[in-house]
């Protein structure tokens, strides 16, 4: 599907602009991954999200796509610029757990997390411990003209670079109360390439290094693996939330301009062509944050009953780089319109026509201009809802748009959006007996019975819908996140 100009906005310029891959048919997209210390939350998940809907898009204008997720199991502290503990070091202590447990369990749970989304597994999954040697290298290459050693280890000065902070928009001080103030940093915005382990210190992942035995900072392994796998040249697009717009991003930039010796006469080469950042989910207090306490994750939407797709569709309904709400009502309100999307399917029936170019244009103008997939569901809805496109049809022209917004909308069931909550004190085959109880009872006119029967079952959790073929679904009682 080639039709309308893709056009995405570009971070780094703050401006629409017309994409195609630099290689004529390969698009290479970085994507920072997750700091495998604990479960990912719904904020941290909706970068994941942004990003799938960027590679189907890719994949649906024609391209093949290699993409790059990394995990990062060392280096990252518990503040993103560079202060305080390790992460990965603070879990496993607070765990009791040795470290390369940790960093295994939540990389499952995490790779979980997306099954659950129907998000494509990335070209590579690259993982930051894998990879010591190869930061290494890249270190000892940009240290001469680019770092100095101080006490706690090797610190890339900010001023050896051009245009420091250019994808920010910050120079000099907005935002340093977010900057570690280490003794003896040249300048406040300096960061960490090499963390020295403290004297009389052993950490659970540490290495030799020319600088003493430590480990990587957390910027370092991003530039390391995207031209690694993606590189050298720049490479297409890269990927992450907004809030490492402001500090993680600029600093794998200037360890980009390093690594090629970019001077101020040329200073174009920052790793990738295209950065977009996705904005944050917000609940009523504020951007989701696993640092901050309570927050929520996928599971504890699926143990409440949610589906795990009525959260990519809660994704969807807001353009990735506006702010989205989060709350029990939203997603509650988004299970509604999946079992609505997925009735409206059902009743197209199975046979396959051919789809309907008025329908596939609308769905490539929208996501051809920057991702739009609110605008992607109007059409969606519209196709279900016109009678003047025969069921066929419809049905072949619903899985352009399944491939593209992966709602699995095709393939997906009410009975499998029928998720038992976590605290149901009744299964299902126990419901459809009382159900066929109750039936008997109505069939006997023993109303009262009848009642009895339904009641019970509203008071454990299950509504009863007379005249509809499900019979059953779970009442949701979603509490506040």
């Amino acid at each position: 599907m080639t039709g309308s100009q893709l056009t995405f906005f570009n971070s780094l310029t703050r401006s629409m602009e017309p994409f195609a891959p630099s290689d004529g048919g390969t698009a290479r997209i970085y994507s920072c991954g997750p700091t495998v210390y604990n479960f990912a939350h719904l904020g941290n998940l909706r970068a994941y999200v942004f990003t799938d809907t960027l590679r189907r898009t890719l994949v649906l204008k024609g391209y093949a796509v290699n993409h790059v997720i990394n995990i990062t199991d060392v280096g990252h502290l518990t503040s993103d610029a560079d202060a305080g503990e390790d992460k990965m070091e603070l879990a496993a202590a607070g765990l009791g757990k040795d470290i390369w447990e940790v960093a295994a369990f939540y990389t499952a749970a995490f790779k979980q997390n997306l099954a659950d989304l129907n998000i494509l597994d990335p070209s590579r999954w690259s993982v930051a411990t894998d990879h010591i040697a190869d930061m290494i290298a890249f270190a000892e290459r940009i240290a001469p003209a680019h770092c100095y050693q101080i006490e706690s280890g090797l610190y890339f000065d900010v001023k050896t670079v051009p245009d420091y902070g250019r994808l920010a928009r910050t120079v000099s001080d907005e935002g340093e109360s977010r900057i570690d103030p280490v003794s003896g940093k040249r300048n406040p915005q300096d960061f960490a390439i090499w963390r020295k382990s403290p004297p009389g210190e052993q950490r659970q992942m540490e290495w030799e290094s020319p600088w003493g035995r430590g480990a990587p900072g957390w910027h370092l392994e991003c530039s390391v693996m995207s031209l690694k796998y993606l590189g050298p040249e720049p490479f297409d697009i890269h990927t992450g939330g907004i809030d490492h717009r402001e500090i993680h991003h600029p600093n794998e930039i200037a360890q980009n301009q390093a690594y090629c010796g970019c001077t101020a006469e040329q200073p174009g080469f920052t790793g990738a062509r295209f950065w977009m950042h996705n904005n944050f989910l917000v609940d009523r207090s504020g951007k989701m944050s696993k640092s901050g306490g309570g927050f929520t994750t996928l599971q504890s939407l699926i143990d409440a009953g949610i589906h795990p797709l009525a959260y990519r569709l809660l994704c969807l309904t807001a353009h990735y780089r506006s702010e989205l709400e989060f709350s029990a009502d939203a997603v509650t309100a988004a299970l509604t319109r999946l079992k609505r999307l997925v009735m409206a399917v059902e009743k197209i029936g199975p046979d396959e026509g051919t789809a309907d170019a008025r329908y596939l244009a609308r769905l490539d103008a929208a996501l051809s201009d920057d991702l739009n997939t609110p605008i992607a569901l109007v059409a969606l809805e519209e196709l279900l809802a016109d009678r003047a496109v025969v069921p066929a049809d419809r049905r072949a022209t619903l899985i352009a748009f399944d491939q593209a917004l992966g709602l699995n909308l095709a393939t997906t069931s009410r009975v499998a959006l029928r998720v038992r909550p976590a605290g149901a004190a009744v299964t299902a085959e126990e419901i459809e007996q009382q159900l066929d109880d109750r039936k008997a009872a109505r069939a006997e006119k023993d109303f009262a019975r009848s009642d009895i029967i339904r009641d019970g079952l509203i008071a454990q959790g299950v509504e009863v819908m007379d005249g509809d073929p499900l019979r059953w679904d779970w009442r949701i009682a979603l509490g506040t996140a």
